[in-house]
């Protein structure tokens, strides 16, 4: 196992309480914390400046390290607002991608080139997705492409302060804030809570070792496999055909085994289980063709060209119903100025 690898691995089980470890890594953590808030201020002192773009600007980020739903959200978004008849488009860094200017996203763009999350969100929403390094270059970008377009969302981001942004939902998984400390010692990117407009916890309600009443609004969502996996050809397969079968799973993500998990809880018997770091490229992948491989919809694109026998299997969030109507009234509102 490679150190990038072990560390992958190590850091989230530290991350989950005040051990020895993590208290070895404070002074890290307080250098680090020092120079995130002394970056915060200058943006605050106007010596680093946001950039206003032409449409509303809604962030979808969070606060701790790896992945905690981020993307499903952006696609139900998406979705939701597109519902509505609201010309939507979606911005994003495009993590993992080997090239570096602003570009569009195609149903055709290879996952290296654009990020495997802004391809995701492309080919299940059908939405306009930009990625540059800079996120108001993408937003930039998009705009002159599609100048109808009313809200951008930006997938990822929520420390971003270069983009000026309406609106901003912290996602939250079942980890919470961890131990509540910055990293490197704890999970944390920046100092919680601070304010955002919305929390949208994807996992069972957490304490962010903080009081009540410096929460923000909480807002909760259900996170679930589809009941379906989707083949290479873009054709459904019902889980409930795979579960006679010997599988394979295999995931490149922040945490895979809570992809893992939630395939047993699907019902499904898994032979063999294989956990990649996130945005995993799968160049140096050795095919198997004998067996049934299940992955997530991210890695998909990158796990076809060398098992296109592989399934994916989507990830649902569905936020709450008060969720939505507090989004369409903000919305509504920030539209009409």
């Amino acid at each position: 196992m490679g150190l990038s690898a072990y560390l992958h691995q190590l850091l989230p089980r530290i991350w989950l309480r005040r051990g020895p470890l993590a208290w070895a890594l404070c002074p890290l953590a307080a250098l680090y914390g020092a120079l995130m808030g002394l970056r915060r201020m200058a943006y605050a002192w106007g010596l680093f400046k946001s950039r206003r773009v032409p449409a509303l600007v809604i962030v979808v980020g969070n606060v701790v390290a790896g992945g905690a739903g981020k993307t499903p959200v952006t696609i139900a978004l998406a979705k939701h607002l597109r519902s509505r008849g609201l010309q939507v488009g979606v911005i994003s860094r495009g993590h993992g991608r080997r090239t570096h200017d602003a570009r569009a996203v195609t149903h055709d763009s290879h996952p290296l080139d654009v990020g495997d999350e802004p391809l995701l969100i492309h080919q299940a929403t059908g939405v306009p997705v930009w990625v540059a390094r800079a996120r108001a270059d993408a937003a930039l970008g998009l705009l002159q492409a599609h100048p109808g377009v009313q809200v951008l969302i930006c997938d990822d981001g929520l420390q971003h302060l270069a983009l000026a942004r309406d609106l901003e939902i912290c996602v939250m998984d079942e980890r919470g804030t961890g131990n509540g400390w910055l990293l490197p010692a704890g999970p944390l990117r920046e100092a919680w809570p601070r304010r955002v407009d919305w929390v949208l916890h994807t996992g069972p309600t957490r304490s962010a070792h903080a009081s009540d009443k410096d929460q923000p609004t909480q807002y909760q969502a259900t996170r679930q496999l589809a009941d379906h996996a989707i083949t290479a050809t873009g054709q459904r397969m019902a889980l409930s055909e795979l579960s006679k079968r010997p599988l394979h799973a295999v995931a490149g993500l922040a945490r895979p085994e809570a992809f893992f998990q939630m395939l047993r809880q699907s019902g499904l018997s898994l032979a063999t289980t294989t956990a990649l770091p996130d945005h995993h490229d799968y160049q140096d992948w050795q095919a198997r063709p004998d067996r049934t491989w299940l992955c997530t919809e991210k890695d998909a694109a990158k796990l076809w060209p060398h098992e296109p026998g592989a399934l994916a299997v989507p990830l649902v969030v569905t936020p709450e119903n008060d969720f939505w109507a507090a989004l369409d009234a903000r919305l509504d509102a920030l539209l009409q100025h």
